[in-house]
């Protein structure tokens, strides 16, 4: 490549750019807000802000939210459903839990309406038998009643179809005659793994937000085509990937969670180069709070998460946990008399109360204002609207003061969030206190200090750019296609020789859908995983092969160890099972320079502070205040400190020494109890 190659990410609150010439290392940066319903405005807007000339950008890598958004919150498109007789309740039925596990009351609505799902004659059985031969006239008749019923998208979804999918590729014929779009999901050539409930809601959340993607990148190509961009368009999907925009809506799905999947990209080439490869991610944004793990360097992707309550969508997505804590969380106090914060956001229209936009409700955003974390002087008046507001709607019936009222505020909010970091790293049997705390988003810097507190993390790692993060991840991150096949069969039983060519078959696909992107890669990597269990179990665990021919031996005592590593139990007396084979195919892209993100010709020798605030640390406490983009590499302090910069503000809490590494990286040393071990 080249020209520019550009990295934007759509969030809730803001839109975020980041572009960089390959050749000189330059780099320009845009945060502006996010323009709803059409996201497209603000990625233009973002181009404009950051004075680029599209007519010079080479690639575009664009993260949306605009799949996430629909799925979480039900706008999704009328869709219909054609299964097997007497399935078409699965995907209400799903596995019999409750939307609240101790509680009587509790709803629960499927992506697609029982009035919707329509029934035809056909059967395959577990081996891909045929049982009952497919009804062509019934299928034909039920397209029909969905396409005048309005649907906009069609999902035919048969039983065992990943064992034969004869039926539902017929079927597939005989809609696309009758059907007015593309927009057809086949169960199977989206998911070839068993299990019919996840299966099917999978293919249901990948036909109802198919029109909406298609059409929002439609109408963002050309857009950007009319401004004289003329290069390929990538869009992130949720493993990590990435994908072209021409293709991406045929498997809609996969964008689920690309937002997040950005910044934990980043996350993994950050520290790479810092040398910190077991890091739990943190990115604290204008609506929510999402978190990872990343371990040995790798990014935590997974095909069983479940994005709410009985939706599981089991396509490869990188692992990220999410809470109702951003910076536009809203502070309230319920009817109980107890402070709830969020997962109601004000937004970025109106937004906080500090904004001076019209928001009335007070936020995390207002709280730390008035704790002086946050500069008075960019929010002028609005600081006494904001003051007001925690007076009347959090200090006055809790008895507390203003300060009092805002510092319980950031306790709340701090609380759900170290409570997130805990279920990503303690369910998966590691210790925070293993791992760094890799810090971004316009909001994390500031608490980051004091959830590594909370969970005894000994350092911080905060990026040169932690606002633009999830932006920078659109740029380092690598192409990677995932491809899974069923197998479910006792390991005793299973025919390996079927087993090699399945896994060298997926590999080859990889390799040749790389080889068709015009995108421009180093070397291109495989890794090969099978999700195994003791027969009787439901749970699957995932376990690396180190490579496309594994043995029967190979795979038993593989399984076995990542058993007892994550259970301390052995069951040598039970069978094992393997279930799935999973190949993922990954084209790494060159590496950017990432010391260019904080220019180096902007610091100074030494380290001085712009001047000093008072900052609230249980009590008000003079903390001096410096401008990150002038800070000498070299840079060392010790807390309290305020660090500064276009996209955040950094809370240096006393005690914490900070310094910065040679990519421009704050690695705050928190003091604890245990050693930290380097």
């Amino acid at each position: 490549m080249s020209g520019l190659t550009a990295g934007v990410d759509v969030g809730g609150t803001f839109t975020d750019l980041v572009t960089l010439d390959p050749a000189t290392g330059t780099l320009r940066m845009a945060k502006v807000p996010t323009t709803l319903p059409n996201q497209a405005g603000g990625v233009i807007a973002a181009f404009t802000a950051a004075e680029v000339d599209l007519a010079e950008v080479s690639l575009i890598i664009h993260g949306t939210t605009t799949t996430t958004n629909a799925v979480l919150e039900r706008q999704l498109c009328r869709t219909g459903l054609i299964t097997t007789q007497g399935f078409r309740d699965v995907l209400e039925l799903g596995r019999r839990t409750r939307p609240q596990a101790y509680g009587m009351k509790g709803q629960f609505r499927p992506v697609i309406p029982r009035d919707l799902r329509l029934e035809v004659a056909e059967r395959m059985d577990a081996s891909g038998r045929v049982v009952t031969p497919l009804d062509e006239d019934a299928l034909r008749a039920a397209v029909v009643r969905l396409r005048d019923a309005g649907c906009e998208s069609l999902v035919i979804h048969f039983l065992h179809a990943y064992a034969n999918p004869a039926h539902e590729l017929r079927a597939g014929e005989i809609a696309s005659a009758l059907w007015p779009n593309a927009h057809i999901t086949l169960g199977h050539a989206l998911l070839s793994e068993s299990r019919e409930f996840e299966r099917g809601v999978t293919a249901a959340v990948n036909a109802a937000v198919q029109p909406l993607l298609e059409r929002y990148i439609s109408r963002l190509a050309r857009d950007l085509r009319d401004r004289g961009y003329a290069a390929p368009l990538l869009v992130m999907n949720g493993n990590g990937g990435m994908v072209s925009a021409e293709n991406v809506s045929r498997e809609a799905v996969k964008t689920v969670m690309s937002g997040p999947a950005s910044g934990v990209m980043a996350a993994l080439a950050t520290g790479r180069r810092a040398g910190m490869p077991n890091l739990l991610t943190y990115d604290m944004g204008g609506t929510s709070t999402d978190v990872a793990m990343i371990r040995d360097g790798r990014a935590p992707v997974s095909n069983e998460i479940e994005v709410e309550y009985a939706m599981p969508i089991h396509v490869p997505m990188v692992d990220v946990r999410t809470v109702g804590a951003g910076g536009g969380s809203i502070a309230r106090i319920d009817a109980g008399g107890l402070l709830r914060v969020g997962p109601e956001s004000a937004g970025s229209y109106p937004g906080p109360v500090c904004y001076g936009r019209g928001g009335t409700s007070v936020t995390i955003s207002d709280a730390n204002l008035l704790l002086g974390r946050l500069p008075a002087a960019r929010f002028g008046a609005a600081i006494e609207a904001a003051r007001q507001a925690m007076q009347d709607q959090i200090a006055t019936p809790l008895g507390l003061s203003v300060e009092e009222a805002a510092a319980a505020v950031v306790r709340i909010a701090n609380t759900h969030m170290a409570g997130a970091i805990r279920l990503v790293s303690l369910s998966l049997g590691a210790d925070p206190r293993d791992f760094a705390l890799f810090a971004f988003g316009g909001a994390g810097p500031l608490h980051a200090v004091a959830l590594a507190r909370e969970l005894a993390v000994p350092r911080v790692l905060v990026p040169a750019r932690p606002g633009l993060t999830n932006a920078l991840g659109c740029v380092v991150a690598d192409l990677r296609h995932d491809f899974v096949r069923t197998i479910n069969q006792p390991l005793d039983l299973a025919d390996m020789g079927r087993v090699h060519a399945i896994l060298v078959a997926q590999e080859a696909e990889g390799r040749a859908i790389i080889a068709a992107e015009r995108v421009a890669v180093e070397e291109i990597e495989t890794e090969f995983t099978a999700d195994m269990q003791f027969l009787g179990q439901t749970h699957l665990l995932r376990i690396r092969l180190p490579h496309s021919k594994p043995t029967r031996d190979d795979l038993q005592r593989l399984f076995e160890a990542a058993y007892f590593a994550r259970f301390r139990v052995d069951l040598p007396m039970i069978r094992a099972n393997l279930v799935n084979l999973s190949v993922s195919v990954i084209g790494r892209r060159p590496m950017p320079d990432l010391s260019q993100l904080i220019a180096i010709s902007g610091r100074a020798e030494t380290l001085s502070a712009l001047g000093s605030r008072q900052v609230w640390f249980d009590g008000w406490t003079d903390t001096p205040v410096y401008w990150r983009d002038h800070m000498p590499l070299s840079a060392r302090l010790t807390g309290p400190a305020i660090i500064e910069q276009m996209d955040t503000t950094l809370l240096v809490e006393p005690g914490c020494m900070v310094q910065t590494d040679a990519d421009g990286n704050l690695i705050i040393e928190v003091p604890h109890d245990r050693p930290i071990q380097d």
